[in-house]
């Protein structure tokens, strides 16, 4: 039974630490917008290909030579 007196405020503790961050990314504009992290990363992806061509058609035009080094 005395386990409760500690239990109970460190719960309330808790429970308020929990909203207090859950108002704090509320207002930070955390839940704002879903959708659009989602289709980023599918258009950083194309992006990446599309730098990626680019690199290499340029490595072909210039008669680039990777060295061994890195």
């Amino acid at each position: 039974m005395n386990i409760l007196l500690l239990m109970i405020p460190v719960t309330l503790l808790l429970v308020i630490g929990f909203v207090v961050a859950f108002l704090w990314a509320t207002r930070d504009g955390q839940f704002d917008d879903l959708e659009t992290p989602a289709h980023r990363i599918l258009a950083d992806e194309v992006n990446l290909n599309l730098k990626e061509n680019k690199r290499d058609k340029q490595r072909k035009d210039s008669n680039y030579e990777p060295s061994i080094n890195g």
